[in-house]
């Protein structure tokens, strides 16, 4: 992997400074600071990591998030740790969600039962929309 700049100061200038654990080492001339290739990782796009937020905000559990977006439920988790995100703390309502292609959210719309009651939240999915609908629990 080709090191562009100091993780520390962001300088370009470095020089190469022996290998520590199969790694090639390098120090900063500006800070003098040592530092080593980055590991090349797994990570996942910032657009998951929105879209499992705005769904956990909608009231998605883990779980079903997991199911949706093929994200570990682990990683949702950490993600609202990380961001401090906290959910609303009504409990009247749940949502119920539905993943649709276009020509099956224009036929969804057109359905008048469709437009009464309860908002709804059309959400891109990739090349699909999920639509999420509040319905009121029984009492």
């Amino acid at each position: 992997m080709k090191i562009d700049q100091c993780p520390n100061c962001g300088s370009s200038t470095y020089v190469k400074s022996g290998i520590v654990n199969d790694r090639q080492r390098y120090k900063c001339k500006s800070c003098n600071y040592y530092f080593s290739v980055d590991k090349i990782g797994k990570k996942i796009d910032e657009y998951y990591v929105n879209k499992a937020l705005q769904l956990y905000l909608e009231g998605l559990t883990y779980r079903e998030i997991e199911r949706i977006l093929g994200v570990s439920h682990v990683s949702i988790m950490n993600w609202v740790k990380k961001y401090n995100i906290k959910r609303p703390t009504s409990t009247n309502y749940h949502p119920t969600y539905k993943i649709l292609n276009a020509i099956e959210l224009s036929k969804y719309f057109q359905n008048i039962e469709n437009l009464s009651g309860a908002g709804v939240v059309v959400t891109e999915l990739g090349d699909k929309f999920m639509l999420i609908k509040w319905e009121r629990f029984r009492d």
